[in-house]
């Protein structure tokens, strides 16, 4: 097992990696990336989801034939409303759309794809009820996608999280002959990195996204 590290560190240092090689990986470091997805939390201790690791070929052609068309017209979207952006902000997006690019354009060639599916039905959604958009559900999720993403990080794995193909879920389920009531929560495309992999991100620091006592009362750093 790879040396254990600083959850700390693994946690700032999960960078989305886009660029992964084909090499395939060994089964029992996939068995652990699955395990710990599956201490993850979850409503009641339901655990309201599975994961499909698509490896074979065809299965991933045939998912990387969905995902492709949704990045594109995603990325045109997105660098068309940086329009007007200094140069050196365009040139940092535009690296992430060409990683982005890579990824679709290889998807198919990483050795595992993680399918995050969920049944609502399982689900503890204390929200249902509200005037809103629920969002209670996914808690009993994405904690397990996280969870699946952190080991690949400690593992040495290149990781990230994409939801574009639930633009064209019918097909996704189609593909992966997933029963009726079941949902499609992310696609975690896993594999060594081209190149560096994984590295210090970039994010709001507490006092951006926390509060004290009362929304809009900032949270103070310790001197």
């Amino acid at each position: 097992m790879a040396e254990m590290h600083d959850i700390y560190e693994m946690m700032s240092t999960l960078r989305a990696v886009r660029r992964i090689k084909p090499d395939p990986i060994p089964e029992e470091v996939l068995e652990r990336v699955l395990l710990a997805a599956s201490w993850a939390p979850s409503g009641g201790n339901m655990q309201p989801f599975r994961i499909i690791v698509a490896q074979s070929p065809e299965k991933k052609a045939a998912l990387a034939e969905i995902y492709k068309p949704e990045w594109v017209k995603y990325a045109t979207r997105f660098m068309e409303g940086l329009a007007g952006q200094p140069e050196e902000v365009l040139d940092k997006w535009r690296r992430i759309i060409a990683a982005g690019d890579y990824m679709a354009d290889h998807l198919h060639e990483a050795p595992a794809i993680l399918l995050f599916i969920a049944n609502p039905k399982l689900m503890a959604i204390t929200d249902a009820h509200l005037d809103r958009i629920s969002m209670v559900g996914g808690g009993s999720v994405y904690p397990a996608v996280q969870n699946a993403m952190l080991a690949c990080r400690t593992e040495g794995l290149g990781c990230t999280l994409t939801t574009l193909h639930c633009k064209r879920e019918q097909e996704v389920l189609d593909l992966f002959e997933i029963p009726e009531g079941w949902g499609t929560v992310g696609l975690v495309p896993i594999g060594y990195p081209v190149g560096k992999g994984h590295g210090p991100i970039t994010r709001r620091p507490p006092s951006g996204i926390a509060f004290k006592d009362t929304f809009g009362q900032k949270w103070e750093a310790p001197a």
